[in-house]
């Protein structure tokens, strides 16, 4: 599903002394199967933004627009937008309450009326796509892992086969091994059912391994937008409001500027790799 955003504003406390604009005018286009990052520091809008994607907040003037239907329209079914649109909340392990992994994979299809059998389907293919299997159907989720307590959550939202994948901070609070398993399912569950995916998070790290586009707020404001090569080459813009870029790529700057040449913008380890291997194998000095 492509998303359009228009002149979206959004208002809280209005009319009180706490009145705080938290979206200024965001413009926006998502392509439909894009894998975009949203990153800003903390009030910088992100929560906000991604909240009216599926309806949950109304915006003060605006518009949402998915596969060509306003999110925000009098005639619009809300319901089915959020069901195309899947929202992960930071720490949805929070939202675990079944008795069992299973049951709990089942509530959203189950509110959706489906029919026993593809309530059924739909849970084993869900638990399938996030790297669970049988063994855990019957088990508690409160006595899972907290990756596989996090799985378990986002593979309740795949249960309902939304068509757009957000997440907010998905790897809030897991322990390097727990982190790489998550990222690794959503990069995998990209390229398998070529749904739009929107990763939320404050790790420049984690961005740039798995992101193509990069959304940059502030206060706000959409203030940089663009490939993800294109958006760490904004070094001192990124590092004004407090965000910098993945520290390979400072890396390499430094590297740089002691002879060693690099023909494109480096945001990952292999990308680094890959570029200073034959440089190191030719056994020039940069000294």
């Amino acid at each position: 599903m492509s998303i359009e955003i228009r002149e979206l504003e959004h208002i809280y406390s209005k009319g009180t002394p706490y009145e705080k604009k938290a979206l200024k005018g965001i413009n926006l286009t998502i392509k439909k199967g894009e894998f975009v990052g949203l990153i800003g520091h903390t009030g910088s809008g992100k929560s906000t933004l991604i909240q009216h994607l599926n309806a949950l907040i109304k915006p003060e003037s605006g518009s949402v627009i998915i596969e060509g239907i306003d999110v925000f329209h009098k005639d619009t079914n809300r319901r089915e937008v959020r069901q195309n649109i899947g929202l992960v909340f930071q720490y949805p392990e929070h939202q675990l309450f079944e008795m069992t992994v299973f049951k709990d994979v089942a509530f959203g299809p189950t509110n959706m009326g489906l029919s026993e059998e593809e309530i059924h389907s739909r849970v084993i293919e869900a638990l399938d796509k996030v790297g669970l299997g049988k063994e855990i159907y019957e088990a508690s989720p409160f006595e899972l892992s907290g990756g596989q307590k996090r799985r378990v959550a986002i593979a309740g939202v795949l249960a309902m086969e939304p068509k757009v994948l957000i997440l907010d901070e998905p790897t809030a609070g897991l322990d390097p091994e727990g982190r790489d398993e998550i990222l690794d399912e959503i990069k995998k569950l990209h390229k398998r059912l070529d749904i739009t995916i929107i990763l939320v998070s404050h790790s420049m790290e984690d961005i740039a391994n798995y992101v193509n586009n990069i959304i940059v707020m502030d206060d706000g404001k959409v203030i940089l937008e663009g490939d993800k090569y294109k958006v760490f080459n904004e070094v001192k813009l990124l590092e004004d409001i407090g965000l910098g870029v993945p520290q390979v790529t400072k890396l390499c700057d430094l590297l740089e500027e002691k002879g060693f040449i690099f023909d494109e913008q480096i945001t990952t380890i292999e990308e680094a790799f890959k570029a200073l291997l034959p440089q190191l194998k030719g056994g020039e000095s940069h000294a």
